[in-house]
């Protein structure tokens, strides 16, 4: 399993249960994997929706700053790869 770092996470809103990540480098879309991976975060999603500013988006890139619904806590400062094959 190949991985690309793309971002990191800013914030965790736990209410929601929605990490928002800032994009260093590269894109993402719907139906990628990602690995979320920190001192104590080590989880793998699938993308099913991401938002920029409330509104859904299919893709993302570099620079850009997103909200992802994850299944797991995520913390600051965590690490985002890209499943690569």
């Amino acid at each position: 399993m190949k991985e690309q770092e793309i971002g990191y996470v800013s914030n965790f809103m736990g209410n929601i249960s929605v990490a928002i990540i800032e994009m260093t480098k590269g894109t993402l879309k719907t139906g990628d994997a990602l690995h979320i991976k920190g001192n104590t975060t080590d989880i793998t999603e699938t993308v099913s929706s991401m938002q920029i500013d409330h509104e859904t988006v299919d893709k993302v890139k570099k620079k850009d700053s997103l909200g992802l619904k994850v299944k797991k806590k995520v913390r600051k400062r965590d690490k985002v790869y890209k499943v690569v094959d």
